[in-house]
């Protein structure tokens, strides 16, 4: 029987050609199946087990299944509505009122399942061709997170601007939003920004962040945070910075970084029509939101325990760590061309290799030779108008793994980084 030639549809075109987050995804599968203990994974983006925390998760799990088999119950066999678990979305909105006094309301609060499928969302409410031409999404600092690069479904979604570098004393050095540079235009729906940025650490004052949102609001535009690794939860943020709302923001945050990667649940606060909007593509692409996030940290917002738990248990653990992978980092890499970019927050350390032959692709092949996975800086450049030679110089590596291990992989990496430099 013959078989007709199909065409491929643009949305297989643009999703299913293979991406840098499938990639790093696919390295990191590979690599835990064939035994995680023969490979150093300094790659993705996967939290560490923080014993405590894990405690608390299993010590609620229990407590609902003997105080309160009824929600158990109801968490595995009722469909929320695809706004979210209406409990769930007022300890939401008073947690963050009683906090910074917001006055959000129901109306403010949308779920989804997982920050990556609030932005998909997002992106493509936001973005593509209007009834006035086309609306993209600005990215005023990059680098910036790897799974925003193929989310918009329209080729232009995006534009990005070049960031100023800083180079600082101690073989570190920090990206600052060019404000005087950015390519501003008519077609600019919303500005975004992940705070801190995954994958440099890096954290905008409250100075940045609110000259961002004036430059929204006088041009009509959304400003969106990516809160992913902020405070108030999971507060991996080691800076003095408060949370920032306002007219035309939009925020998400998640409980993948409390330790809750698996329940895929994302929370968004913004405006109104934004939050129904997202309840309505919810319902079209995935009916309701999974139940187990809300309902096993359910009592945790309602107490306002969450920021407990963030500010003294996950907080001081990654900032520890933090400040031990820098150091370990810098005597690994002594007499090796490398700067570190200030580690501000999340659990990501990004090293700038300067003049690094071959670039970020080769020195990344010849780390998993070894033994060794990292992320390619490259990924995380994208959306610019013009190629940037400085992201060919760049990786990322994780710094939640064991931390025991963590000079072994350093010594592994120094060795790669000087025979690249030596064979040039």
């Amino acid at each position: 029987m013959n078989q007709r030639k199909r065409k491929q549809t643009r949305l297989q075109a643009k999703l299913a050609k293979g991406s840098g987050i499938e990639r790093l995804m696919d390295d990191l599968g590979r690599a835990l199946a064939e035994g995680a203990g023969h490979v150093h994974m300094l790659g993705g983006g996967n939290p560490a087990p923080i014993p405590e925390v894990a405690q608390r998760w299993r010590t609620l799990m229990r407590e609902m299944l003997d105080s309160a088999p009824e929600r158990f119950d109801r968490m595995l066999g009722v469909y929320d509505p695809q706004q979210g678990n209406g409990r769930f979305i007022r300890a939401v909105a008073k947690l963050f009122n009683d906090a910074y006094g917001w006055g959000l309301t129901e109306d403010n609060i949308v779920i989804t399942n997982g920050g990556q499928t609030a932005y998909f969302y997002l992106f493509n409410l936001l973005a593509g061709e209007g009834e006035e031409g086309l609306q993209r999404i600005l990215f005023p600092l990059m680098p910036e997170y790897i799974g925003y690069a193929e989310q918009g479904l329209h080729p232009e979604s995006f534009i990005a601007a070049q960031s100023i570098i800083e180079e600082l004393p101690g073989n570190l050095f920090k990206y600052r939003v060019d404000f005087d540079n950015l390519p501003w235009d008519e077609s600019i729906a919303a500005v975004c920004v992940s705070r801190p940025t995954n994958p440099t650490g890096n954290v905008l004052t409250d100075a940045e962040v609110q000259r961002l949102h004036q430059l929204c609001t006088e041009r009509g535009a959304y400003l969106i945070i990516d809160n992913a690794y902020g405070a108030p939860f999971p507060d991996m943020i080691f800076t003095d910075v408060q949370p920032f709302w306002g007219e035309n923001t939009v925020l998400t945050y998640s409980l993948s970084k409390l330790g809750l990667p698996g329940t895929r649940t994302g929370i968004l606060i913004g405006p109104p029509e934004i939050c129904r909007a997202i309840s309505s593509m919810n319902a079209v692409a995935g009916l309701a939101n999974g139940n187990v996030g809300q309902s096993l940290t359910l009592p945790l917002f309602e107490s306002g325990e969450i920021m407990t738990v963030a500010h003294d248990e996950i907080r001081p653990y990654y900032q520890e760590r933090s400040q031990r992978a820098v150091q370990m980092v810098h005597e690994a890499m002594d007499g090796v061309p490398c700067r570190v970019h200030v580690s501000e927050g999340a659990l990501f350390l990004w090293l700038w290799f300067p003049g690094l032959p071959g670039g970020a692709d080769a020195l990344y092949e010849d780390l998993k030779e070894a033994g060794v996975l990292v992320v390619p800086g490259h990924f995380f450049f994208h959306a610019l108008p013009e190629p940037w030679p400085h992201a060919e110089e760049c990786i990322r590596i994780n710094y939640a793994m064991n931390i025991d291990a963590f000079p072994e992989a350093m010594r592994i990496m120094a060795v790669v980084v000087r025979a690249r430099f030596e064979r040039d």
